[in-house]
């Protein structure tokens, strides 16, 4: 077996005595080849480089979500070959590894690692959809590059407290719940919208879902975690399946009052639900479109303002080692 390894040393839970501890429990497992991003993007490089050169079996993250959506990018590419290119696995470092918890994985590197090492010699491995962006013909966003992402994605006010996360880790604060629900707040305040929507959701062959305020997209679920509590935005979303999406048209105070109690009572069976919730599953593809720009955010890293958005929900897309 030969793998290599990803290494993101800024990443939150493993110190660098850690990270050697679980290089030399995988390098006496398989011929290991051990790479340290340097980038913002040197994740994505790494896994295209992997995925070209065809003499490496497996690409190993270590590292959060963002460390995984640029591996997972860079392997796909040209495409989605699950019989051709490397597996995936994960050794979740990041805050919150909503990925590799909703493969099953456990949250601790090292007990993850172990998991890896037992997944390996019993062959066990699974084939997951994935999500696909793109711009959408005939906009302003027609040009704008494709992106996988794992777990979810979504337009409007989730992806604006994602976009106002980053700005506080870029000026020196560590990444905690807490510090997520201090921006949710804010961006609650900052919200011009959230009365009357600006994202109409269209999918071929079906009447539009108008006036949104914003627009969750699952690739599986839960959706993410507060601390080690799950919460699900679309209970139904699975590996195994297309795109899920929740879709809310009214932000007022009573509202975010009564979704935000949903969302923390959420569960496997039942998520945020009401007059001014749609949820839609199981979409091969669909697009969003908004009357103003609008934050995106996937896989928990903001890209920026869109005005459309094309999703496209891509089954069997990767293999991964779990």
């Amino acid at each position: 077996m030969r793998a290599l390894l990803v290494v993101n040393p800024a990443a939150t839970t493993t110190s660098a005595r850690t990270r050697d501890v679980l290089i030399h429990a995988l390098a006496s497992e398989m011929k290991l080849e051990v790479v340290t991003t340097e980038y913002r993007g040197h994740a994505r490089d790494l896994g295209r480089q992997a995925a070209e050169g065809g003499n490496v079996d497996m690409v190993v993250a270590l590292g959060g979500d963002g460390t995984v959506n640029e591996v997972v990018n860079g392997l796909l590419h040209a495409g989605p070959a699950p019989e051709r290119l490397p597996g995936l696995a994960v050794v979740p470092g990041g805050s919150t590894n909503v990925f590799a918890r909703a493969l099953g994985l456990p949250n601790d590197a090292v007990e993850a690692t172990g998991a890896l090492l037992d997944a390996l010699r019993e062959n066990r491995e699974r084939t997951i959809s994935l999500g696909l962006t793109s711009g959408t013909p005939g906009t302003d966003d027609e040009a704008v590059p494709e992106r996988w992402f794992t777990f979810n994605a979504g337009l409007g006010f989730d992806a604006g407290v994602v976009g106002r996360v980053e700005q506080q880790r870029e000026r020196g604060r560590k990444s905690t719940h807490a510090l997520y629900v201090r921006q949710v707040v804010r961006q609650f305040l900052g919200e011009t919208h959230r009365r009357h929507g600006t994202i109409t959701l269209e999918q071929q062959g079906e009447d539009p879902v108008t006036d949104l305020v914003v627009a969750i997209v699952s690739n599986t679920c839960p959706w993410t975690y507060l601390g080690n509590r799950p919460m699900y935005t679309s209970p139904k979303a699975s590996f195994d399946k297309g795109l899920d999406v929740l879709g809310l048209s009214r932000m007022t105070t009573p509202a975010v009052a009564r979704y935000g109690t949903q969302l923390l009572t959420s569960s496997p069976e039942r998520g945020p639900h009401g007059k001014h919730a749609a949820s839609l599953h199981d979409l091969d593809q669909f697009t969003l479109h908004s009357k103003v720009p609008l934050p995106l955010q996937m896989d928990g890293d903001h890209l920026g303002l869109r005005t459309s958005v094309t999703f496209t929900g891509v089954r069997r897309a990767l293999r991964v080692i779990v």
